[in-house]
């Protein structure tokens, strides 16, 4: 292959000798610089900080671990769970499953879990490490003390009440309460509350949500918001917990 120009000699000089495997002697420095290549990170693995940190157990929490059985189908999900973790407290019971890499070692003497993995090397198992740990957390505070969170109504005529009953939605469960929003549109606004959430309005323009679950909790709160998004010309929209917006200048033409 012939080089046209005269921008690139060097390039194309390699590039032909890769092809026909001859090298000549001045351009054995240069194959040798583009093989061995310099890595991105010089720094040394760790492992994970929030992983590596025990869970404290208060003393009204149980823990109990269960084995899953084994599926005679191949599966390539590495996360696929192999053992159950149940975590029951005065709040309710939850159940958090584990991926077959990742160990919890319990002291019930000093009522606190370790959580480890099979190779902290390897760079997916030291992502969830840290993750699950976190989960593992969110449930056992959430058995024992439960999560909260509040939303908030910025908009003229925005209200919610707490229904037993809706017009647009079924209950999927006996005693399931409903959600109803006036957020300015035509039709009616009604979300069905989560099983094991429990929704209260102490004011026209706030919501609060309780329950264990704080997956279950957060989600709810997304869907409400999803309704009204805080714009930032006005202000007006849902707000979780203590979100804030920074407002824009008005277009003017």
């Amino acid at each position: 292959m012939a080089c046209t120009g005269f921008r690139h000699p060097l390039r194309c000089l390699l590039r032909e000798a890769q092809s026909t495997r001859d090298f000549s002697e001045f351009l054995v420095p240069a194959v040798t610089q583009s093989v061995a290549r310099r890595s991105f990170s010089t720094s040394q693995t760790r492992s994970s900080r929030i992983g590596m940190a025990p869970i404290s157990i208060p003393a009204d929490v149980n823990l109990r671990f269960h084995g899953l059985p084994k599926s005679q189908a191949r599966s390539r999900n590495v996360d696929a769970p192999t053992s159950v973790m149940e975590v029951t407290g005065p709040q309710g019971q939850l159940s958090i499953k584990l991926p077959p890499y990742l160990f919890a070692n319990y002291d019930e003497a000093n009522k606190k879990v370790t959580i480890t993995v099979g190779d902290p090397e390897i760079k997916h198992q030291k992502a969830m490490w840290g993750t699950m740990r976190a989960l593992i957390q969110n449930s056992v505070a959430g058995v024992s003390e439960g999560h909260i969170c509040i939303l908030r109504l910025v908009g003229v005529g925005y209200r919610a009440t707490i229904e037993e009953t809706a017009i647009t939605k079924k209950a999927e469960y006996e005693g399931q309460k409903f959600v109803s929003l006036k957020l300015g549109y035509a039709h009616p606004v009604e979300l069905p509350v989560p099983k094991g959430v429990k929704a209260t309005v102490p004011q026209p323009t706030r919501i609060l949500l309780e329950g264990p679950d704080k997956h279950d909790i957060t989600q709810f709160a997304a869907d409400i918001r999803a309704w009204r998004k805080p714009e930032p010309y006005k202000g007006k929209g849902i707000f979780v917990n203590d979100e804030t917006i920074r407002l824009k200048a008005k277009k003017i033409k």
